[in-house]
């Protein structure tokens, strides 16, 4: 860990610690006293934007360590997100299971998903890879659509609130709390997970896998195990967005939502813990723009053509993307290091 001039480890424990120095302690509890007391003054249209932000932000990790730290480039991630949704929602509509037990087995079996489409991962990488999450990404939603007597097919399902132990996630402030904590409890695996040998041998996989596969590491082992971990965050993620909304159907997860989440990742940085929290942030917080600046452009600019603003959030997505492949191909995360950096050079 980086740590400010004059701050030194003297032992594997203060290494390995988290947070490390008293200002470390001092911005987390000023962050953690800021997010749990939102709810007391915000709105409940903010509210349901920070409970999408932080639904965002666990899927986004799950695709980070398949993609930003093993290297294995998925584009059908909404459809893992699709399988927890869907797994939570059966069970705890069609079965009358509890949320958590509808919650753990969206994890497991979107990770079992992704698994089993990630065996191609022993064959075949990059391009030819992506190709094969494609296919997961269209075998997924027609299973979806097709097999109505579970699913609710082209219909949709309805989805029965959140509930622990008697109390209820009914009210967007109540989902905050439910959300944010695991949220924080996913970034706290995440940053972990980096540290420990799978996360090594992901990093060794992704930087060169001729070369880690000479050291000894098992890349199919620790590719399958990259694409569980991956995936089974994307069944929480979509385990909570189906409680959140209550009602879903084939459409909430299209392949555009795939590519909206590499995209997140790229942004935010890839194979950091930061990048799919300043990823899924600044994306999403970018849509809400788009959506309330976009009906007032036909008044401004009277003489666009009928009907560009409705495709003006994709464009301008596809835009950031280039701008940041070209002026910051690092991401957030990078600019977050350098202003770290300068922090540390101040005397405390």
């Amino acid at each position: 860990m980086d740590l400010p001039t004059g701050t030194r480890n003297y032992n594997y424990a203060h290494d390995m610690a988290i947070f490390r120095t008293r200002t470390h302690w001092i911005w987390l509890s000023v962050l953690l006293a800021f997010l749990f007391t939102g709810p007391l003054y915000w709105g409940n249209y903010w509210l349901g934007v920070a409970n999408l932000i932080g639904i965002t932000i666990i899927a986004a990790t799950g695709l980070n360590i398949l993609t930003g730290y093993c290297g294995q480039l998925s584009i059908g991630h909404a459809g893992f997100i699709a399988v927890g949704a869907y797994t939570s929602a059966v069970l705890t509509n069609r079965f009358e299971l509890p949320f958590i037990v509808g919650l753990i087995s969206a994890g497991f079996i979107a990770g079992l998903a992704g698994m089993i489409f990630g065996i191609p991962s022993l064959r075949v990488k990059g391009f030819y890879l992506a190709i094969s999450t494609i296919a997961a990404q269209f075998i997924i939603i027609w299973v979806i659509n097709h097999w109505a007597s579970a699913t609710g097919g082209f219909t949709g399902i309805s989805v029965p609130p959140a509930s622990v132990g008697g109390i209820s996630f009914i009210s967007q402030g109540s989902q905050f709390y439910l959300i944010m904590g695991i949220v924080i409890l996913v970034i706290f695996l995440a940053k972990n997970l980096a540290r420990t040998r799978p996360g090594r041998a992901f990093v060794a996989i992704r930087d060169n896998d001729l070369a880690a596969q000479v050291m000894g590491i098992n890349l199919f082992h620790y590719k399958l195990i990259a694409f569980f971990i991956g995936c089974f965050l994307a069944g929480i993620a979509g385990s909570l967005l189906a409680h959140w909304t209550g009602f879903m159907n084939a459409e909430n997860f299209t392949m555009m939502d795939s590519i909206l989440y590499i995209g997140m990742i790229i942004i935010g940085g890839l194979g950091t813990t930061v990048g799919p929290i300043f990823g899924a942030i600044s994306i999403r917080m970018l849509q809400q723009a788009i959506t309330l600046i976009s009906p007032n452009l036909e008044s401004v600019f009277p003489t666009l053509p009928a009907g560009f603003t409705t495709g003006i959030g994709p464009m301008v997505f596809g835009l950031v993307i280039i701008l940041f492949l070209i002026l910051e191909p690092r991401g957030l995360a990078h600019r977050w290091t350098l202003l770290r950096t300068s922090y540390r050079l101040w005397p405390f």
